[in-house]
């Protein structure tokens, strides 16, 4: 009997040892399946008299009709943790980006590669731009201070607010209020430039004028968004990302964040996510937008909208298609997360002999002889001339962000659709969508073929860099997703 329970006891040990040695990888494995996520809003409205930019002539603020905001969401998949940042600006450069991005990691240990900060573009928020696009610069103004450590404090207060959460990602169309702004017509005096030329597209032409011939480019219609849960099904978080450019319709002098921040309102009610500890945190994204907008040119003017009417009237059509598309997405309990960062050189384009000669007759001309053919000669004859100390090519940061099987891309600039329509139809991931004015603003970025055409878009001092810096800029994301789509196939393997 003894010698039974002997046998029985070391067959009892060897089991006991077999599993031992079996469990360490299956316990590691059990915990790194808690997925968690944290979000957090900081005000970055800043103080009156500061310019408002985002028409020709910038103007002082004298009035919040909204305040502005960071909003942030944290991700931690138990290994790796990335921070996605949305702030209502038209544009913020990538040295305010970077020293926020230098602020947050040493608070929270999240690498600077991990963090996404980005603009929504809205036109109606007071500069956090300095006085070139393409200098980087050393000195900080006050405002942009600010700005980076409210950015740092929202990724820091998002990082506390970590919970085991679901998330989930979807998708629908709303293409009402998207159309490509850029149109070829049909008329010479309709085309002029500030170069003394004429293009073939003009940016924003008369609405059902007789020469209006078609558009110039495509739109994207679809409204992509990601959604957070609690593991009871509180709403955390919501990102939704639109290719639509602001809207406008602001009092002159007040700020706002436009359609944007209408729309983190709106979806909040939407989800039920009011009222509740921590707040919910409801963000809006710029798509590739560049060349486009929600007026429709072939129509002729509609009704007037009261001042903040219309935008109200976008957000609440895109909030409303994404609370339909949200009944239908699946929650992950668990999905892997990554991040890869690139910084590309591009040439910066250089004035010619013939823009030279022309500016220096447009800055020579008598002040009180009206001899410019084009409008806008003198605002371009000063971006010209600010151009004289740029350097011959810089780097610009892009960026990928793995959510599962979703693929983000993020792009320094204001970019066109078909570049966005472009990634979306050759990345590795079963979905993808472009977040632009990401870790940094250069401007406009048109395809090459639409600087053949020219227009707004492409011209010098809209456009700094490279004619075909699409085709590298596009070439550069789509490695950094088979990166990242490889070394998460090659770590389900091992």
């Amino acid at each position: 009997m003894i010698k039974d329970s002997f046998k029985r006891n070391s067959v009892l040990v060897l089991l006991f040892l077999i599993c031992l040695v079996a469990s360490p990888p299956c316990l590691a494995t059990e915990k790194q399946t808690v997925f968690k996520a944290g979000a957090a809003t900081s005000n970055i409205t800043p103080p009156l008299g500061q310019l408002i930019v985002g028409g020709w002539k910038p103007i002082p603020a004298t009035q919040v009709h909204d305040e502005l905001h960071a909003r942030s969401i944290v991700l931690d998949d138990g290994k790796t943790q990335v921070a996605i940042v949305l702030c209502d600006n038209v544009g913020i450069p990538e040295s305010v980006f970077d020293l926020a991005k230098e602020q947050a990691h040493k608070a929270t240990g999240i690498p600077k590669s991990h963090m996404l900060l980005a603009s929504t573009h809205t036109h109606s928020a007071t500069t956090a731009r300095g006085p070139s696009k393409v200098i980087r610069e050393t000195e900080f103004t006050e405002y942009q201070k600010f700005l980076a450590s409210r950015i740092s404090d929202s990724i820091q207060r998002a990082l506390y607010q970590l919970e085991p959460a679901r998330i989930g990602w979807g998708k629908v169309d709303e293409p009402s209020e998207l159309h490509n702004r850029r149109w070829f017509v049909n008329d010479t005096s309709l085309l002029t430039n500030p170069f003394g030329g004429i293009d073939r597209v003009r940016m924003n032409p008369p609405r059902a004028h007789k020469a209006l011939d078609r558009p110039a480019g495509p739109t994207d219609p679809e409204i992509s968004f990601i959604s957070i849960q609690s593991l009871d099904q509180r709403p955390i978080a919501l990102l939704a990302n639109y290719s639509l450019h602001y809207v406008g319709g602001v009092r002159s002098g007040e700020i706002s964040a436009d359609y944007f921040g209408y729309f983190a309102r709106i979806i909040t009610k939407k989800l039920n996510g009011e009222n509740q500890h921590p707040p919910f945190v409801g963000i809006l994204s710029n798509g590739t937008s560049g060349d486009v907008n929600n007026i429709n040119f072939t129509q002729k003017n509609g009704r007037r909208y009261k001042q903040y009417e219309k935008m109200q009237e976008v957000a609440e059509k895109v909030a409303s298609r994404v609370q339909e598309a949200h009944q239908q997405i699946k929650f992950h309990d668990w999905v892997p997360l990554g991040a890869m960062t690139a910084n590309l050189p591009l040439k910066l384009r250089k004035p010619t002999p013939e823009m030279l000669e022309h500016f220096e007759k447009v800055t020579s001309a008598p002040k009180n002889k009206s001899r410019t053919r084009h409008s806008r000669e003198e605002i371009y004859a000063e971006r010209i001339a600010g151009l004289k100390d740029a350097p011959d090519e810089i780097k610009i940061p892009l960026q990928t962000i793995r959510i599962g099987d979703l693929g983000i891309a993020a792009i320094p600039f204001e970019t066109f659709t078909e570049t966005g329509l472009e990634l979306k139809d050759r990345s590795p991931f079963a979905e993808t969508f472009t977040i632009e004015l990401a870790n940094g603003s250069f401007g406009y970025l048109p395809t090459p073929e639409q600087h053949r055409w020219g227009g707004y878009e492409t011209w010098l001092g809209t456009n700094y860099v490279e004619k075909d810096a699409t085709t590298k800029i596009v070439s550069t994301l789509l490695k950094l997703f088979h990166s990242l789509k490889d070394k998460q196939s090659s770590t389900q393997k091992n």
